[in-house]
């Protein structure tokens, strides 16, 4: 079985396909570094979309996601923009977690596995 690497980078691929599955590596905002949760969600889900496009797959696919927040306080304002954005019927697994991400500048981090 093959194995598609889209966008590869020294350390990591920005997503992997294998076989009927994505799996996409953990997105952060690049434009909206710095500014609000719900800002950085909505560019890290538009950059989830994309990558999903790329493979083949979509949202309506998501079998799991994974969201790692800077601080739990934020998860409201983060469900806000997700809520507008996933599939109805078609949620997918999740957790959802409070972690130290890379830097200050970073509130939120998905990562996620799909179907083709």
């Amino acid at each position: 079985m093959s194995i598609q690497r889209i966008q590869p980078g020294p350390r990591m691929s920005k997503a992997v396909v294998h076989g009927d599955t994505v799996y996409l590596a953990g997105q952060v905002a690049n434009k909206t570094a710095g500014k609000s949760v719900g800002e950085q969600t909505r560019e890290i889900l538009d950059i989830i979309d994309g990558l999903l496009a790329e493979a083949g797959s979509d949202k309506s696919k998501l079998l799991m996601v994974n969201i790692w927040l800077a601080d739990m306080a934020t998860f409201a304002e983060m469900n806000a923009v997700w809520d507008k954005w996933v599939v109805a019927g078609a949620t997918p697994g999740r957790a959802t977690v409070e972690a130290r991400l890379a830097g200050p500048q970073v509130t939120v981090e998905i990562a996620a596995i799909a179907a083709k």
